[in-house]
């Protein structure tokens, strides 16, 4: 995640499915929004859908209102104007820059787990998604991507997962195989899970119910459906 997304279609679908999430369960969300520093490029620039709320506003106006007003009032684009607003309730967050080298990262990481202790789920948004082989854990840009060894201490931890994803670039592998890939390496790492994943036009995004919330699965998957039928599709092995 970077400042300079913040507000954009992408956050206004991310947004909503938290508020789904949340005001279907008595689930306790800490968001780590895993920030990097902005870039100058033009990514995140799309909120043309806040001049559009006959299109959008349906999906969860007070949360398009939120948005809109926090863009209208402050000058600087940045993921602390929805933390200080009340719109997302009670939820925490782990806000700290994540690091491209290891030992820091380790730092980083630590201090997430510490946090998470007093939590049930934690939202985890990287710039990417899950780690790829040309990113290894350490070098340069690993910050945009969360590691699989992370993954697997946090469910050590008894912590349910939702994970940011961006759809794969390779050429012949569609939106739908590669979630079903997914959802299996997901559903391979995180013993006696639940997976189930919510997809939108540009973004997956994976989650793994720990056992003792398996019972929030259906709840959160009719609450998303009938919040925002058109938007986000969910699935699950």
């Amino acid at each position: 995640m970077k400042n300079q997304y913040f507000g954009d279609i992408n956050d206004y679908k991310k947004f909503g499915l938290l508020r789904s999430i949340m005001s279907s369960t008595d689930i306790k969300l800490l968001i780590a929004w895993m920030l990097t520093e902005d870039d100058g490029s033009t990514d995140g620039k799309f909120i043309k859908y806040l001049q559009e709320p006959k299109k959008w506003k349906k999906f969860d106006p007070p949360l398009y209102d939120e948005i809109q007003n926090l863009l209208k009032n402050n000058g600087k684009r940045k993921v602390s104007l929805i933390e200080e607003s009340a719109i997302m309730n009670n939820c925490k967050y782990h806000a700290r820059l994540v690091p491209d080298q290891s030992e820091q990262r380790d730092t980083w990481f630590a201090s997430l787990i510490s946090q998470s202790k007093k939590f049930d789920l934690v939202f985890l948004d990287p710039d990417n998604g899950l780690e790829v082989k040309s990113k290894p854990y350490g070098r340069k840009n690993s910050s945009k991507h969360l590691y699989w060894q992370e993954i697997s201490k946090l469910w050590a931890e008894r912590k349910s997962l939702l994970i940011y994803q961006h759809f794969s670039r390779n050429k012949g592998e569609t939106k739908e195989i590669f979630t079903n890939l997914k959802l299996g390496e997901l559903s391979k790492k995180t013993k006696n899970s639940m997976v189930t994943s919510f997809t939108t036009s540009k973004v997956l995004f994976l989650l793994a119910l720990q056992p003792e919330h398996h019972k929030y699965k259906e709840p959160i998957v009719k609450k998303v459906q009938s919040n925002w039928a058109g938007q986000i599709d969910c699935s699950y092995n």
